[in-house]
């Protein structure tokens, strides 16, 4: 009796064995890697994606715009999350390795500067940034802006960036640094945009830079002007979809030639009313207008 029993759940173990390795071998998965920026809208867009088809999985992981150029450029990802255009040289290296990036945009953001609640600063103007987070800048101090920033006694402006194999850190460097322009050294660097956030709240002092989708009630976002001074434009979903904010960007998902297949479908989803209708919920600006429900 005992031999028919451990027969019996041997035949059962074996078939639910068969029955899970021939689902997951019938399961696509598309591996999507890259922009910090992106990484939470990635990620609520491939959890909404299993009620579209079961039969997909979407695996999102971060690590930076640099991250998943680089896995795009080594062919070990279907699509590259960057809040950044691939470079030349980038494109370059990826076709040398058999490899066509094909750009995708897939929505807008607003790219923040964030201070502490207590600095009284409402506006700061390119001029002034460039003169804060730029190498060989005089803005050392808040008082050099003619600020007195409470709980700041040092009044050393602590400037907060990213890592440079960040899409956030590369777009920022251009906008307002300029071309060849460098960050001043002795930045603090954070390896994502939540990071950013959470050193300035806490930081009467600093300074630093992120996605519009990262911001809180905790911390406060300046107006940026062109000139010191002139009409500002502050950062919001509206003025990232208008590009009247002046450090708007596009985000992109780049993959290996024309998508086909799961991943075209999945992109047509991510591109369509619904996958931008999340966007828009996390803090995003759809790529066109939309109509969300």
């Amino acid at each position: 009796m005992k031999r028919i029993f451990f027969v019996a759940i041997s035949l059962a173990a074996t078939t639910l064995f068969y029955t899970l390795t021939v689902n997951a071998a019938d399961r696509t998965i598309i591996q999507n890697k890259g922009s910090d920026t992106l990484v939470n809208v990635a990620q609520a867009w491939a959890e909404a994606y299993r009620d579209v088809d079961a039969n997909v999985a979407v695996a999102v992981s971060g690590g930076g715009s640099g991250t998943g150029i680089a896995a795009m450029i080594n062919g070990t990802v279907d699509i590259a999350n960057a809040s950044r255009k691939m470079k030349s040289k980038e494109v370059k290296m990826a076709k040398g390795k058999g490899q066509n990036p094909i750009e995708h945009v897939v929505g807008y953001d607003a790219l923040a500067v964030f201070i502490h609640n207590n600095n009284p600063a409402n506006s700061l103007s390119y001029e002034q940034l460039k003169s804060i987070f730029g190498r060989g800048g005089k803005a050392t101090k808040w008082s050099d802006i003619g600020l007195s920033v409470p709980g700041c006694k040092s009044d050393e402006i602590v400037v907060v960036s990213r890592q440079n194999n960040a899409g956030t850190y590369a777009y920022f460097k251009k906008a307002v640094l300029g071309k060849k322009g460098k960050f001043r050294q002795g930045t603090l660097d954070m390896h994502g945009s939540k990071d950013v956030v959470d050193l300035v709240e806490k930081t009467p002092c600093a300074i630093g830079y992120s996605g519009l989708a990262y911001a809180t009630d905790h911390i406060k976002m300046v107006c940026i002007a062109d000139q010191t001074g002139g009409e500002c434009v502050n950062p919001s979903v509206e003025t990232a979809s208008d590009r009247s904010y002046p450090i708007a960007r596009p985000l992109f998902m780049y993959t290996n030639g024309e998508p086909r297949g799961a991943i075209k479908t999945y992109l047509d989803w991510v591109k369509s009313d619904t996958g931008q209708c999340i966007l828009l919920k996390k803090g995003y600006a759809p790529n066109r207008d939309v109509s969300c429900g």
